[in-house]
């Protein structure tokens, strides 16, 4: 595949925001954080802004025989996208690293072993977190041709919107990034 011009940087650690023109309900209104994007490789990411009630940290934990129960600290469940929703993955601040980490940025590391959850339910860890069950991945080139389509716009990541607790709220607010209000969004790009 020969290099694409328009997307030269990766966008490893940016939001992609979903346009209202995305009707598939795995991805209507959601906020997901790129963990991983190349043109050669496609890109991995975690829907940032669907909060799972159940299963309850608690209830995970033990059937994961993480002990203390009850655990002397939480975290939130997320539905981290469409592919492998049984398999886990924390998505955390970068003062924690174990086996497995993958610097993400800066600021954010992925952590897919349960040396994480066990320092969280310790009360150590990370100091943000979230714990995403499943999660989106793209083809290569997958990604760019549904940027093409007005599918999704990207954004600079912040801990507010990928940590924050709000999590209905997070799709506004990530598209407030832009300046863009949702309710004057159209849902096909047109050429001048």
């Amino acid at each position: 595949m020969s290099p694409d011009p328009e997307f030269e940087g990766s966008l490893t650690g940016q939001l992609l925001i979903a346009m209202p023109s995305l009707a598939d309900r795995n991805f209507a209104q959601t906020v997901i954080f790129l963990c991983a994007h190349s043109l050669k490789d496609g890109a991995m990411g975690l829907v940032v802004n669907r909060r799972l009630a159940e299963p309850g940290f608690d209830d995970l934990l033990a059937q994961l025989e993480i002990a203390p129960a009850p655990p002397r600290r939480r975290i939130v469940l997320c539905s981290g996208g469409p592919m492998e929703s049984s398999r886990g993955f924390v998505l955390h601040s970068s003062d924690w690293s174990g086996d497995g980490s993958l610097t993400v940025d800066d600021g954010i590391v992925l952590t897919a072993s349960l040396d994480v959850l066990r320092e969280i339910a310790d009360g150590q860890g990370p100091r943000q977190a979230l714990l995403a069950l499943g999660h989106a991945a793209w083809a290569p080139g997958q990604l760019e041709s549904e940027i093409r389509r007005n599918a999704w716009l990207s954004v600079p990541a912040s801990d507010a919107i990928v940590f924050g607790s709000d999590h209905e709220r997070k799709w506004r607010r990530a598209l407030a990034i832009l300046g863009v209000d949702p309710l004057r969004l159209v849902g096909e790009a047109g050429n001048a």
